[in-house]
């Protein structure tokens, strides 16, 4: 049967340290369960355990240790036996490991488990586990192999192996291939690792778990950076010296998330220089997740941090509009002016470059018969104007020549209007008439830039008619329920997030919504289809309003879309192109069946 746990004195001493992080556990207040195992071989889907061995320690002090034999079912190999000196006729009547594996887990209960070669043991126990019926607790797992290739180089240990560790570090005890003096020469050997570990800054138990990752010791030793930030959603700001923000992220966690950037999780190389130039960092605590990517959106708009990929220049976004003149044109532009609809100029967008918006002109192009030039065209057209190629090819009327008036010209320029505000139908068929005869000749490659025309028009198309509809709403409130059991309550401007709170548990929301309405930001309406805010925040917003379980208190005229509009071809995770085209051949299909 398994020895009693003992209280027995010990020589060694788990280092102190000075300093620890205000939030994490210092080391010095860890339980450690040092285990080890013999087994009849190396597989723990075929092989048993023969012996446990498991010393309990914390802050340098021997708290217990258990030790037994363990009879596995099967004669010890001879190999084996030689190796360890346990063989069958020891083992034959000792406790199975159903009978001892509750003891153990009894005694490493609240601990972190160490052993050498971790996978190695904690594979055995895990598989031991499963086929006795108990449950795995899954407790924190350190290996003193992972921390000893981190803290010792090749020139002071010739390999990582328990027994020359154990000599490098004087343990009290020599290891033999017994479980229990071997756990006893790991516990020396993990407070020699700690100790080495100490001036790279593992100081605490959240350090520990990343210590083995290939951090260089400049980037390890900047984890202060994160001390007393808050264990909260919200954003956070890496500024240097000079109060230059250099990076702007959000997260459910800030703390958390900030002390990521010190481990091997990290391996963007900019975040490494990124962290280097760092003196501090500033958190901006947000009572929702959306208001965090709100905010995270306005800081990287503002400060343009050089480390920020996206999001630092959303006045470079271009939109495709529909001029406003006797014969209107296509055209790419970088900001919303005039109102939209009939009479004026008519817009879709944003996109995220100016070749996407252009792959959108080509679509509308594709489709309808509108001019190309790009200069203004009189009323009047002058004696000398001739008509372009496209003229002669049928893809033009040809108004600079006169041969198509200001009327006739306008019906095709309202076709082009309705296609971008509603129904965008005629652009669809067109492609999907173009890509269908280009895979039937097998010339798949124009078939790809066909679609991509198409997808750029229609997420462009899509994301207009879903910015007007939240952008053209002076006011909108919302709720959905918290994980907190309060309410989430956001209040929205023409697009722009004005206020947000989130409402106690057990508490009615009616006054904090009042509250909020009454102190939210005013707004200005503005040129539709942009709204008062980034691009990028009515997109997170809309996302937010769609969530499940959000519900709409106050709402105003206008929070509808097109019904055929180009939202329709919107499915989760399919290109909008290959849905529309898919559509087409579907009606085509059913059409042909019917008639």
């Amino acid at each position: 049967m398994p020895t009693a746990p003992s209280v027995q004195p010990t020589s060694a001493v788990q280092p102190t340290f000075e300093a620890f992080d205000d939030a994490a556990t210092p080391l010095s207040e860890v339980t450690f369960v040092v285990v080890d195992l013999e087994t009849t071989g190396g597989s723990p889907d075929t092989c048993g355990i023969t012996e446990i061995g498991a010393v309990r320690v914390r802050g340098g002090e021997i708290l217990g240790e258990l030790q037994t034999l363990v009879d596995p079912g099967t004669p010890v190999p001879a190999m084996i036996a030689t190796l360890t000196g346990i063989t069958t006729s020891m083992v034959r009547g000792a406790p199975t490991i159903a009978e001892v594996l509750p003891t153990f887990l009894e005694f490493a209960r609240g601990a972190v488990l160490v052993a050498h070669n971790a996978p190695f043991d904690v594979g055995f126990l895990r598989a031991a586990a499963a086929r006795s019926g108990h449950a795995w607790p899954a407790p924190p797992v350190v290996d003193t192999v992972a921390l000893a290739r981190r803290a010792l180089t090749r020139d002071e240990v010739p390999n990582n192996k328990l027994a020359t560790l154990a000599g490098f570090f004087r343990a009290s005890t020599t290891p033999v291939h017994r479980a229990l003096d071997d756990a006893r020469a790991t516990v020396d050997v993990l407070h020699g690792l700690l100790d080495r570990l100490g001036v790279l800054g593992v100081t605490t138990l959240e350090d520990l778990a990343t210590a083995s990752d290939p951090v260089p010791p400049a980037r390890r030793q900047r984890r202060h950076l994160a001390d007393g930030l808050p264990d909260a959603p919200g954003v956070y700001q890496f500024v240097d010296g000079g109060g230059e923000v250099l990076y702007v992220g959000t997260s459910t966690n800030i703390r958390t998330r900030v002390r990521s950037y010190f481990t091997a999780a990290e391996t963007r190389r900019r975040m490494t220089e990124m962290v280097m130039l760092a003196e501090r960092v500033v958190p901006v605590v947000c009572g929702t997740v959306l208001e965090a990517r709100v905010r995270e959106l306005r800081l990287i708009a503002e400060h343009r941090p050089r480390y920020n990929r996206r999001s630092r220049f959303p006045e470079r976004q271009p939109w495709v509009r529909l001029t406003v003149e006797p014969f209107p044109r296509l055209s790419v532009v970088r900001e919303v002016g005039g109102p939209g609809g009939p009479g004026g100029a008519t817009h879709i967008g944003p996109f995220g470059s100016r070749a996407t918006a252009q792959l959108a002109v080509e679509a509308l192009h594709e489709a309808f018969a509108l001019r190309r030039c790009t200069g203004r065209l009189p009323l009047v057209p002058s004696p000398r104007a001739s008509a372009c190629a496209l003229a002669g090819m049928g893809r033009c009327g040809a108004p600079c020549t006169g041969a198509q008036g200001p009327d006739d010209y306008a019906v095709v320029a309202s076709k082009v209007r309705a296609a971008l505000l509603g129904d965008p139908e005629p652009v669809v068929a067109a492609h999907a008439r173009r890509i269908a005869g280009l895979v039937t000749e097998e010339r798949f490659e124009e078939a790809a830039a066909v679609r991509d025309r198409l997808e750029a028009f229609l997420r462009g198309a899509a994301r207009a008619q879903r910015s007007r509809r939240l952008a053209a709403i002076p006011q909108l409130v919302a709720a959905r329920r918290a994980d907190t059991g309060g309410w989430e309550v956001v209040v929205v401007r023409h697009g722009r997030l004005c206020a947000t709170a989130t409402t106690p548990p057990r508490t009615d929301p009616r006054s904090t919504i009042e509250a909020l309405v009454a102190t939210a930001e005013q707004v200005e309406p503005p040129d539709l289809p942009a709204g008062r805010a980034h691009p990028e925040e009515i997109d997170l917003v809309l996302a937010w309003l769609e969530d499940e379980g959000v519900r709409l208190v106050d709402v105003g005229p206008g929070w509808a879309c097109p019904v055929r509009g180009a939202e329709a071809y919107r499915v989760r995770g399919a290109s909008p192109a290959v849905v529309a085209v898919a559509a087409g051949r579907a009606e085509d299909a059913a059409g042909t069946s019917t008639a």
